[in-house]
């Protein structure tokens, strides 16, 4: 079963190029009017009536978020197989019969997005789903290639969310066809073009603005508005941040490669570094389990930890 969203990837490619062209052009307006190398990223309104400077593009960096799409996209061919047998196994098994029809795909929206959520939360939490996930967070750049910058080992991370749906009676192909429906969502939402959208709409839903504090290295958007379609999870389980101070993208220690192979593995490798090193057994099983930034000697810090001494110097 091919996934619907890989019929969508002629157009992401068209309009990656588009906001590219229209990008360009606006830095070379702010060029023409003078306004020096700000003119290099950009600017537009920011939400709060102030300049709101873009980031825009870098061809080097799009083509490392182009070849890492093309490795996830191998990669999930090759592991489609086994997920959707072990997904088709679970569901001969299924604990409930939600049907397949209108109402069971409407019910299937929200659980759906639920385990995305969960598993994407986790996939910043837990310091082994996190080595798969860094790569999307690894360009200092915010633009609809973004979105294509996708990991090579998330495919065999998202089972262990994604097995609880076809034991919950959703058929395999049901799950296949809301990924997709997903995915495709959350391709527009990487761009800094657009800006914030009507309360109503923000309140409810995932949006350019939440996303981009997502991938922001800022102490305070660290490991918040984990949401896919919906923002509501954040809003309830209490991770989510509104974009307010400006967004510096990328990681809190960014790579300095455009490399797609280094991308892909550079955290595999400091984490097996860091397994490696002689420890009790507690403490290596930490450095899989424990949130990212944990270290036995407490000489790094976790997203956590850097929040609360960003808002412990805010109160003092």
């Amino acid at each position: 079963m091919i996934p619907i969203v890989y019929f969508a990837l002629p157009a992401f490619l068209v309009l990656v190029v588009a906001e590219r062209a229209w990008l360009r052009r606006g830095a070379r307006s702010r060029r023409d009017a003078g306004l020096g190398r700000d003119a290099e990223a950009g600017s537009d309104a920011g939400a709060e009536g102030g300049p709101r400077r873009l980031r825009g593009t870098l061809d080097r960096d799009t083509r490392a978020s182009l070849e890492m799409g093309l490795g996830n996209v191998a990669v999930s061919a090759l592991v489609q197989v086994p997920t959707f047998g072990l997904y088709a196994w679970l569901w001969d098994h299924r604990l409930f019969d939600p049907g397949t029809g209108l109402a069971a795909f409407a019910l299937l929206f929200f659980v759906e997005d639920f385990v995305y959520y969960a598993w994407h939360r986790a996939s910043h939490e837990i310091r082994f789903m996190w080595a798969a996930h860094v790569n999307h967070h690894s360009s200092e750049y915010f633009n609809l290639s973004t979105a294509l910058r996708q990991s090579w080992t998330t495919p065999f991370t998202v089972p262990l969310f994604y097995a609880v749906l076809p034991l919950a009676g959703f058929s395999p192909g049901m799950i296949a066809t809301q990924i997709s429906i997903s995915l495709i969502y959350q391709f527009w939402i990487h761009t800094e073009w657009i800006d914030r959208l009507p309360r109503p709409f923000e309140a409810i839903f995932n949006t350019p603005s939440h996303h981009r504090v997502h991938h922001g290295a800022n102490a305070a958007y660290l490991d918040r508005n984990h949401g896919g379609i919906l923002i509501v999870w954040d809003r309830l389980f209490g991770t989510f941040e509104p974009e307010r101070e400006p967004v510096v993208y990328g990681l809190t220690k960014n790579l300095t490669t455009f490399s797609p192979i280094r991308i892909a593995f550079h955290d595999w490798a400091e984490l097996a570094r860091s397994v490696l090193r002689p420890a009790p057994l507690a403490t290596r099983l930490a450095y899989v389990f424990a949130p990212p930034g944990w270290s036995a000697d407490g000489s790094t810090k976790t997203a956590a930890e850097l929040r609360r001494a960003i808002a412990a110097e805010r109160g003092a």
